[in-house]
This record gives structure tokens, C-alpha cells and sequence, in this order.
């Protein structure tokens, strides 16, 4: 009888253990849920999302377009020779 007696202190034990456990991973599924619902609104942590202006895009796409063109016409040119 003492071993029963024993093998249900240890059942009892790990029962508790077993309820920490549970109380921690639902504390971090709460935390991950939390965080979800934060990235999905765009709250982001770090450096904020830089704008660019219309203007500005339209230049660089100018400038990107005429260095292809460039490349292209020195590519083109070494063909040739």
C-alpha cells in the first residue's frame, strides 16, 4: 500500500505541474493573439513607414528608365563592333 500511496502523490504532483504548464502556454497564446491583432492593424514597433511623394516617384522612374536605356544602347553598340 505504501507504493500506491506514493504513485498517487506523484500523479498529484504532476497533475500540478501540468496546470502551471497549461496557465503559461495560455498565457502565451494570449500574448500572440494580442500581438496578431497589432501587426494586422499596422502597429508596428521600429521605424514608421517612410512616404514618397508623387513627384518624386515619377523622378526616379525617369532616372531608373533612362539608365536602362543607356545600358541597352552600350550593349546594343558592343554587339555591333
Amino acid at each position: 500500500m505504501n507504493i500506491l500511496a506514493a504513485l498517487t502523490q506523484e500523479e498529484a504532483k504532476l497533475k500540478k505541474q501540468a496546470d502551471k504548464v497549461r496557465k503559461q502556454l495560455d498565457a502565451v497564446r494570449a500574448a500572440r493573439k494580442i500581438l496578431g491583432r497589432e501587426v494586422a492593424r499596422g502597429g508596428k514597433v521600429g521605424r514608421k513607414k517612410r512616404v514618397m511623394s508623387a513627384a518624386a516617384r515619377a523622378k526616379i522612374g525617369k532616372a531608373t528608365k533612362k539608365r536602362w536605356a543607356k545600358f541597352r544602347a552600350e550593349k546594343k553598340r558592343k554587339g555591333k563592333a
